[in-house]
């Protein structure tokens, strides 16, 4: 009777120590997902935002900055991705590289900035339609405050980024390829 409870406990255990295995395996690393906002971007009197991304050489080789930007109502307007090499910076401008050429044509005010650290393609950043993560960025972004429009800028918040994220946000871009006939493709800004 001893032997057999050992033998079902161990063979629990091991159990246990597979299926923990291998979620380990299929959930993306952390530190891959940066999230930020922007607000009075394409206002009248209201000085442009900027989102600011550097690879701080934490990852081996060149990373991508894969972009999502969502507008209020949480619909991904634009996606595209960018190299960074170690040690690289690059600037993009809210009004100009993230909300300049929407999907629907309406151009955003306010909305959600995602930034997902990527591995390359083949030495190259395509559009991301196919998210492989590798935690890298660190972001910061420049922030249009209501009222005299005075500018605050912060560090991009740290989120958990999960499998389910990981397939929405390549499917909405997806999307974005296959439909917007050259529209809801963000640009990459100036740097690295």
């Amino acid at each position: 009777m001893t032997k057999t409870k050992s033998l079902v406990v161990s063979l629990l255990a091991l159990t246990l120590s597979v299926a923990t295995g291998w979620a380990a395996v299929t959930t993306p690393p952390a530190d891959t997902l940066k999230v930020d906002y922007f607000a009075n971007a394409n206002t009248a009197g209201a000085p442009d935002g900027t989102l600011r991304i550097t690879h701080p050489g934490t990852a081996a080789g060149n990373v991508c900055a894969s972009i999502f930007v969502f507008d209020p109502e949480q619909e991904l307007t634009e996606c595209c991705s960018c190299l960074l090499t170690p040690d690289g910076l690059r600037t993009l401008s809210v009004n100009t590289n993230l909300t300049g050429n929407p999907l629907t044509g309406v151009i955003l005010s306010t909305g959600l900035i995602k930034l997902v650290s990527t591995i390359p393609v083949a030495g190259a950043c395509p559009l991301p339609t196919k998210v492989n993560s590798e935690a890298a960025l660190r972001s910061w972004t420049t922030h249009i405050q209501n009222g005299n429009f005075a500018v605050t800028e912060t560090a991009s918040q740290d989120a958990t980024l999960s499998a389910g994220e990981v397939t929405r946000l390549q499917q909405e871009c997806t999307a974005i390829r296959l439909d917007g006939s050259g529209r809801g493709i963000c640009s990459c800004g100036t740097g690295d």
